[in-house]
């Protein structure tokens, strides 16, 4: 129930009072005089205030006052108390910012009318508040979709007009505070190994390739690059990606390769379902954190070629390899949670150890969109 705050300087009222709220089930706190009680208010913050007018130190009018000039305290519903009949008091509580007015005698069920309906109206308020907030709430992911779906449109027509950006090629920026890794890699690669030829297996590894790698660069990834049968991604904020953040790309992109494993799923069952092989799938790790750059420019004839390096992408890259053993599509990072907070669902939570590091990764496991 409600914590309500009770102030009168005649003890047999304020006894009174006190009696028949704690029997409604309220919890209940009585000063004697204004002072003492708006120290109560301060500290406790209640629902509700039922506060005689005339009293000691500070009377009632100077503490409905003082509430409602009070930022943190202004919402709270003021109960009057008078033994005065004159209406003048009476319209002065009201135009105060009283939100009822009893006179006194008045019988236990007046109060408890007057208690209830000030009580009802907080709850009405509040739900309207929280119905007020939600819609907003929902406005800003629905422009935020629509920006999204733009910034993929515009992002598809580039990407049917021009090959692949060359994978590898040197970046605007040798270094990012910020950034969202993505590594993708097949599960149970081992079985594929064993019961596929080496041509069998590059050819589902180069639609892994097509697939994919289109998803990925599609939502914006700023860096690409392909490694045996895993795939690296960099997603890092850039000005045609401003509205939306490089973690909620990254986790976009993670979400859109379900469909891209589920078309190399049936093409598998197509032309090797008799070999008995488990369903293609992947596993998908993401990491938010800083990301550096190192650049290739002298090795192996490579120019003008970089790849990223750091602690950020050595935990995503091992975030599957830790313990225990993620079984989840997609796993993230509460680092690369945190930056897109109630735009996703997530599920189950692991503190995952990985190989070579000192403290494990807290890690939740993503199930969708919000």
């Amino acid at each position: 129930m409600s914590l309500i705050v009770v102030i009168d300087d005649d003890a047999g009222t304020r006894l009174l009072v006190s009696q028949v709220l704690k029997k409604e089930g309220h919890q209940v706190m009585a000063a004697e005089d204004g002072d003492k009680g708006l120290m109560l208010i301060r500290e406790h913050k209640p629902s509700l205030v039922v506060s005689d007018v005339q009293m000691p130190v500070m009377d009632g009018f100077e503490v409905l006052d003082e509430v409602r000039n009070d930022p943190l305290l202004a919402a709270t519903a003021v109960i009057l108390l008078t033994s005065l009949q004159d209406r003048s008091y009476m319209r002065l509580g009201m135009t105060t910012g009283a939100d009822d007015y009893l006179t006194k005698p008045f019988a236990p069920q007046e109060l408890r009318e007057a208690v209830s309906a000030q009580l009802n109206k907080r709850e009405r308020a509040e739900a309207m508040r929280t119905q007020v907030v939600d819609k907003a709430v929902q406005l800003a992911l629905d422009e935020q979709r629509h920006k999204i779906g733009a910034l993929y449109e515009t992002r598809m027509v580039q990407a049917l007009s021009e090959q692949w950006p060359e994978t590898g090629a040197h970046q605007d920026s040798d270094k990012f505070a910020s950034a969202t890794v993505l590594y993708a890699d097949m599960r149970d690669y081992g079985l594929w190994t064993q019961s596929l030829s080496s041509t069998e297996l590059s050819e589902i590894v180069k639609q892994l390739y097509s697939s994919v790698g289109d998803t990925v660069y599609l939502f914006g990834a700023h860096y690409m690059q392909f490694v045996g049968d895993g795939m690296l991604c960099v997603f890092v904020d850039s000005a045609d990606t401003c509205s939306v953040n490089h973690a909620l790309r990254a986790m976009r992109a993670a979400l859109g390769l379900s469909s891209a494993t589920q078309r190399i799923d049936a093409y598998v069952q197509k032309n090797f379902g008799e070999r008995g092989l488990p369903k293609f799938s992947l596993g998908v790790g993401l990491h938010s954190g800083p990301v550096a750059f190192a650049s290739l420019d002298g090795l192996i004839s490579r120019t003008g070629q970089s790849t990223p390096v750091g602690d950020t992408v050595a935990a995503a890259l091992k975030l599957f390899q830790g313990e225990p053993r993620l079984s989840w599509p997609v796993a993230a990072s509460a680092q690369a949670v945190r930056l897109v907070t109630g735009a996703i669902r997530t599920g189950q939570r692991a503190l995952v150890q990985i190989p070579g590091r000192g403290k494990p990764i807290d890690t939740l496991e993503i199930l969708g969109l919000q």
